[in-house]
């Protein structure tokens, strides 16, 4: 029982990391809390569902075209919403307050366009539900390609951010904003293409929890509550923080449901939010005194 625990944990904490990532790059790189993150996240798994449901194409295809149809979406609604409130802004605290409200205003234009479209009903499809072996529990595969199509995706941009001019380009915006343009760095394109890979790695979120949960139109703000409990353990703008933080989240949610009660999953992530910005702030990973 420990052990089938452990790796459904594991599985799910994956696809909580990838999520959490785009979240984090949006806010740590533009500056803006996006509260429209999960409906994003959310039509993603809608359009997932309604390519293979309506015309039998596979989520691995839906991927390929979801992923930039995200990050075109996000950097339109940067364009045309967030850009004029970085301009009034002048580089002062206002942006993270106007920024929610504006998408918090944008949440409920995309779930209530997701509800005249589909309703309120749970949606699903089957895909991949055989099981496979794994150290002797039984995991559908659709879990293990969510699982591994995470790891390639969130481990291959940590790569990119790390190890490429265009990774360090994007540190330096995340680090120091004021300081970035010294050397010849544009904050507003680099602040446009953060928050647009942000919005293109939701949608591959959406794509990935697709493929084996339900969801709902109503059910974005719970992922985008879960994406930022990740990101505030790990700290704001630590991407390896995310990472290890999603995986975390996703082994206490999965042995809280099996261990405890299914009813109090949800309650869970919740007190462990409230823990953390009692206890560390900052984030778990971050580095006092930074």
């Amino acid at each position: 029982m420990f052990l089938s625990t452990l790796v459904f944990g594991l599985m799910l904490g994956g696809t909580y990391a990838l999520i959490a990532l785009g979240l984090s790059l949006q806010y740590g790189i533009a500056r803006i809390m996006n509260l429209a993150y999960g409906e994003v996240l959310i039509a993603a798994a809608f359009l997932t569902f309604v390519l293979f449901s309506g015309f039998g194409i596979s989520p691995l295809i839906a991927l390929l075209i979801a992923a930039p149809a995200g990050y075109v979406f996000s950097f339109a609604v940067y364009q045309v919403m967030m850009r004029p409130l970085v301009h009034r802004s002048g580089g002062s605290g206002r942006l993270e307050v106007d920024s929610i409200l504006a998408t918090f205003g944008l949440l409920f234009v995309i779930q209530g366009v997701m509800l005249v479209v589909f309703g309120g009903n749970y949606h699903s499809y089957s895909y991949l539900t055989e099981g496979v072996d794994i150290f002797g529990t039984t995991v559908a595969l659709n879990r293990v390609l969510s699982f591994v199509l995470s790891v390639v995706i969130g481990g291959g941009l940590y790569l990119a951010l790390t190890h490429s001019r265009w990774g360090l380009n994007l540190r330096a915006v995340a680090l120091a904003p004021r300081s970035a343009p010294l050397v010849g760095i544009d904050v507003n394109r680099i602040a446009r293409s953060g928050f647009a890979l942000g919005g293109a790695l939701a949608v591959a979120g959406g794509v990935m929890i697709s493929m084996y949960q339900t969801f709902s139109a109503s059910y974005g703000v719970v992922f985008t509550m879960k994406a930022l409990v990740v990101v505030i353990m790990g700290g704001v703008g630590n991407l390896l923080g995310a990472l290890v933080a999603g995986l975390l989240l996703g082994l206490v949610e999965t042995f809280v449901l099996v261990y405890v009660d299914p009813g109090l999953t949800l309650a869970a992530t919740y007190a462990l939010f409230l823990a953390v910005l009692l206890w560390r702030p900052e984030g778990i990973f971050a580095r006092r005194g930074k």
